[in-house]
């Protein structure tokens, strides 16, 4: 067995579960899934972007590992972010924008004391401020940080048909499938000002932005692999824009 394939197969796959001496020699790229800590509805659990985030680095790292060249690693979950328009709904945990930059910022300049490229994966919009500072002040300190969203086409808000769905793909047994209703369906345009003064309340009682009893398992495998793919070339294509994010 030569060198180079005894490299490939013994080089871990998973920091959380890595040695030091496994990485001592080694320059990987690190993936880190970025979520929240949220409501999501009466039929989704708190940590829905958390997982979405997860599973997508996840695929991620599978595919680009199986495409060879540089070595992937994927970080655990960073599982809080900035969630304060969910604050008015219990076991939401919100650390805010800027405590989440702070983290980022330092959890970027720690790891690229060994990792030479690190890349969050971002499954929550409310994150998207805190990353972009975060981000940019890395790349100017001269680090290459680089983050990207989880997106798919057509999406509704949130807890709706689009994230439901999603979670009947990758977490079937986390969705209440009992608890399933309609949410606000207005566009989000129209949702944002009343939002931005009083929250996901002001606009749900239910926290609910869109119609989760349209999701399907199925279709939540093809927006799964929506964003897989999205992801899959802007990391191949590694051309962030002024903000960091991956283009």
């Amino acid at each position: 067995m030569n060198s180079a394939y005894h490299r490939r197969v013994v080089f871990p796959r998973e920091l959380g579960n890595s040695t030091s001496r496994q990485l001592q020699h080694e320059s990987p790229t690190l993936v880190v899934p970025v979520g929240s800590t949220e409501q999501h509805g009466p039929h989704l659990p708190l940590d829905t972007d958390t997982r979405i985030a997860s599973a997508v680095a996840d695929a991620l790292v599978t595919r680009l590992r199986a495409g060879g060249g540089p070595d992937w690693l994927i970080a655990p979950a960073i599982g809080y972010g900035a969630s304060g328009e969910h604050e008015g709904f219990a076991g939401t945990v919100s650390i805010g924008t800027p405590v989440l930059a702070e983290l980022l910022t330092e959890f970027a300049r720690s790891a690229c004391r060994w990792a030479p490229r690190v890349v969050f994966v971002n499954g929550h919009g409310g994150n998207v401020e805190a990353l972009q500072q975060a981000v940019t002040l890395l790349r100017h300190e001269g680090r290459d940080a680089v983050w990207c969203p989880c997106t798919s086409s057509n999406a509704d808000a949130h807890a709706g048909h689009t994230e439901t769905s999603v979670l009947l793909h990758i977490s079937p047994a986390a969705v209440r499938q009992d608890e399933l209703v309609p949410g606000n369906r207005a566009p989000l345009s129209e949702l944002m000002p009343e939002m931005l003064r009083g929250g996901v309340a002001a606009v749900s009682s239910l926290g609910i932005l869109g119609d989760p009893t349209t999701a399907t398992a199925d279709e939540g495998r093809r927006i799964f692999a929506e964003m897989v793919d999205a992801c899959a070339v802007r990391v191949i294509r590694w051309a962030p824009d002024r903000g960091g994010m991956l283009t």
